[in-house]
């Protein structure tokens, strides 16, 4: 029984793991790194021989976690793919916009690599993916089973239970304990673990002891009321998936509770399909407002780049929820942010993690009066505008974590998905306060005994 990280550098990237038990080899996430690209983006799968694997689990629909499936699905062509049924439909949707993204690499950067799939082949590979619902346990083979639990990161999100006649191991996956505002905060078993590979993406980032998600919800209502009786319209660039309907949600309940006008609200790029999905699940998946959609529900204006869409424009008064989160170059965020943060009345909001390197990280960084590079590509524009970050993080924080792993109290810890700041934080509280508990930040391509 092993363990074997599929990551190339022990980082937050194309995350993938290994584990083989009772004579089962199971990949847990098949991503692809964000900051790379071509080959480069992909995680270690060379590592594997061909039709090797059984099972593939994709753990939630991010493309660091499930990018490249279809990559690995193609080397391992007899593997079994699970995941949940919300999963599925928003991994479809990502995948098929993946296509078209690496098609559009191809030729602006000449990377020959791309695309590492097409749509037909998408549409082949995605007959052999089986889905289960929260809580249902189910057979790989007679001596293992497996059951998802709702890990509270985003819709369809779970956490993989493998169990064997005398063994328990739990994978997080991507995990948030608070409850958000659309969706509920995880529900992960914490009894008879041997064996926790868990997350530790804020590890390096104590929580402000001050902080309150109600707290946090009503600055950012006051942000945007602000700004809209000031004469001015509000951006806030978010992840087509996750973040955009979150938002969305808060927007519906300030306008209910009087905080802000009823002003027109847009939205461009993915977030109308990631929209229609999250909104296809409203009675099916766990909630904070059950049978909330969010398209039939609000007035919601979207726009984008189909012909069939009416292209977002610019008006006083609204509110522009647009992708993508990080401004990158070419997206709806970027290219409306070019005629806006230079006019001093609108103000521009995030809600999310920025990259330093993205255009997004450069505004963060800067001060009002820079000239911001938004697309090397064209001319750089004067930022005159207020700019505001509040903490709405999918990812919970390490106190959480940290509490959480305690009630568990394995007997080994694999520390994944975090900066090397971030695990060894971990491993140093563990060596304190667990130190029963074999805790491990696992190398690269090194196996280690369960």
């Amino acid at each position: 029984m092993t363990f074997q990280s599929l990551l190339r550098k022990n980082e937050i990237g194309a995350n993938s793991y290994l584990v083989e038990l009772e004579g089962h080899r199971v990949v847990l996430d098949s991503g692809m790194h964000p900051k790379e690209e071509g080959l480069d983006s992909l995680p270690a799968h060379n590592q594997l021989q061909t039709n090797s694997v059984d099972s593939i689990f994709v753990s939630h629909s991010h493309l660091d976690h499930s990018g490249s499936l279809p990559v690995l699905m193609q080397d391992q062509p007899d593997a079994e793919v699970y995941m949940t049924p919300a999963t599925s439909k928003l991994v479809d949707a990502l995948l098929h916009n993946s296509v078209n993204v690496m098609e559009s690499k191809r030729v602006e950067l000449g990377i020959n690599d791309y695309p590492f799939y097409r749509h037909r082949e998408l549409d082949r590979l995605e007959k052999r993916w089986r889905t289960f619902n929260y809580e249902r346990t189910f057979n790989l083979n007679d001596n293992l089973r497996a059951t998802f639990h709702d890990a509270g990161h985003i819709l369809g999100s779970a956490g993989i239970m493998l169990e064997t006649p005398g063994r328990r191991i739990f994978y997080t996956g991507d995990v948030q304990f608070e409850k958000q505002t659309l969706i509920p905060g995880a529900d992960l078993p914490d009894e008879d673990i041997d064996t926790l590979i868990i997350e530790t993406t804020r590890g390096a980032s104590p929580r402000d002891p001050e902080y309150t998600r109600d707290g946090e919800e009503l600055k950012l209502a006051q942000a945007i009321n602000s700004c809209l009786q000031g004469g001015g319209s509000v951006l806030i660039p978010v992840f087509a998936m996750g973040k955009t309907q979150e938002v969305l949600t808060m927007i519906d309940r300030f306008k209910r509770q009087g905080l802000i006008p009823d002003a027109p609200t847009y939205i461009g790029g993915l977030s109308t399909k990631m929209t229609h999905i999250f909104d296809d699940f409203a009675d099916s998946t766990p909630r904070n407002l059950p049978g909330f959609r969010i398209l039939e529900d609000m007035e919601i204006k979207t726009g984008g780049r189909r012909k069939k869409r009416a292209p977002i424009v610019y008006q006083p008064g609204g509110i522009y929820a647009l992708s993508s989160g990080m401004m990158t170059e070419k997206t709806v965020s970027n290219n409306f942010a070019r005629g806006f943060i230079s006019n001093p009345k609108n103000s521009l909001l995030f809600v999310g993690y920025a990259d330093p390197a993205t255009p997004a990280g450069h505004i963060r960084a800067g001060k009002r009066g820079d000239l911001i590079n938004l697309d090397p590509e064209q001319d750089p524009v004067q930022f005159n505008c207020p700019m505001h970050v509040f903490d709405f993080s999918g990812h919970a924080t390490r106190e959480d974590l940290l509490a959480y792993i305690l009630r568990v109290a394995p007997k080994k810890t694999f520390l994944v998905h975090g900066d090397i700041e971030a695990t060894e934080w971990f491993a140093e509280q563990l060596k304190e306060k667990l130190p029963d508990c074999e805790t491990i930040i696992p190398r690269p391509g090194i196996k280690y005994e369960l």
